[in-house]
């Protein structure tokens, strides 16, 4: 059985308003495995940033982590104190920004802001020494180690991202959450910075979780895909059965979605928008949008599922019903 890196159960971050509590993340569960590249995908909304900040520990007033708890090997961050908790950051689990240009500050050169993340986790030494750590960091993500001297606005968007990836794995964690780090840039610099950061992946066995909403680029990463709809991961299934046998209805539609290469098929959308996640659903979240809807659709909570092929998900509709 495969070593499991890092452990969600139960999770729930909670966000209050003036027009209600809203569940941004209500109840998640899931494993990352050793090695493993989990994508994280659904729309806008779904809940997939929210949960890589309540994994960082990084959910800020008014949101709250309500319930739950997250284990990184024997570590349970939740429990931690804020001290302990920063010291994991970089060290043990790292996060990679989906703005470079907002991550970066604007005033210091590239090198120095490496170096400030190494000397703040004691991993500091002489000037040459620190300096040759930032060119071999930099070296790895496919950038010249005189970038070291330059400032973030005279990098390009794809070199700025690359800047980030390294500063991620610049003191070898054992987890790496990427939060979109392509979205800004051009498909062609953007597949340029996934191969970069698959081979740095690669080489350094780290565990990775990967959230976008670009079903084409995560069937290209990932070993094993997420579904999330409405703070809920509704699926996840090793990435050829998400696609050749999705089991929840919402995961045929977004695979449906995707432009065919083959063939001159109209792209379809899914109707109809998500819920609102101030009010309490107590049926299944999808229901109003999906076009296998029950009865028991609209007031009872969905059960977890299993199939022989490692496929989760959270359905009403038998295994197979789909396919």
């Amino acid at each position: 059985m495969a070593e499991i890196a890092l452990k969600v159960r139960d999770l729930a971050v909670h966000f209050d308003t003036r027009v209600g509590t809203v569940r941004a993340v209500d109840g998640v569960d899931f494993d990352l495995f050793v090695g493993e590249k989990l994508g994280l995908v659904g729309e806008s909304g779904s809940g997939k940033t929210t949960l890589a900040l309540a994994i960082m520990r990084m959910i800020k007033s008014p949101g709250r982590v309500d319930k739950g708890s997250i284990l990184l090997g024997d570590l349970d961050l939740l429990s931690m104190t804020n001290t302990e908790m920063r010291e994991l950051r970089s060290s043990e689990i790292s996060m990679v920004p989906q703005g470079a240009m907002n991550a970066l500050n604007p005033v210091r050169k590239v090198g120095a802001q490496i170096i400030d993340g190494l000397m703040d986790h004691g991993r500091g030494g002489d000037k040459e020494s620190m300096k040759s750590a930032v060119q071999d960091l930099l070296e790895q993500v496919d950038l010249d180690g005189e970038i070291s001297d330059r400032y973030p606005h005279q990098l390009s968007g794809g070199m700025q991202q690359r800047v980030t990836i390294a500063m991620a794995i610049s003191l070898g964690p054992k987890v790496i959450i990427a939060d979109e780090p392509t979205s800004a840039l051009d498909v062609v610099v953007q597949r340029n910075v996934m191969d970069t950061f698959e081979r740095v992946q690669a080489a350094t066995g780290t565990s990775v979780i990967l959230v976008g909403h670009d079903m084409g680029l995560m069937a290209q990463f990932n070993d094993r895909i997420a579904v999330m709809y409405a703070g809920r991961i509704v699926e996840i299934a090793p990435v050829e059965e998400i696609f050749a046998r999705p089991q929840h209805p919402y995961s045929k539609l977004l695979v449906s979605s995707l432009p065919h290469t083959r063939n001159k098929e109209v792209m379809k959308g899914i109707p109809g928008l998500p819920p609102s996640l101030v009010e309490t659903i107590n049926g299944c979240p999808f229901n109003p949008r999906c076009p296998y809807v029950m009865d028991k659709c609209l007031t009872q909570k969905p059960p977890q599922k299993e199939t022989e092929n490692n496929t989760k998900f959270a359905c009403h509709l038998p295994i197979g019903s789909l396919s």
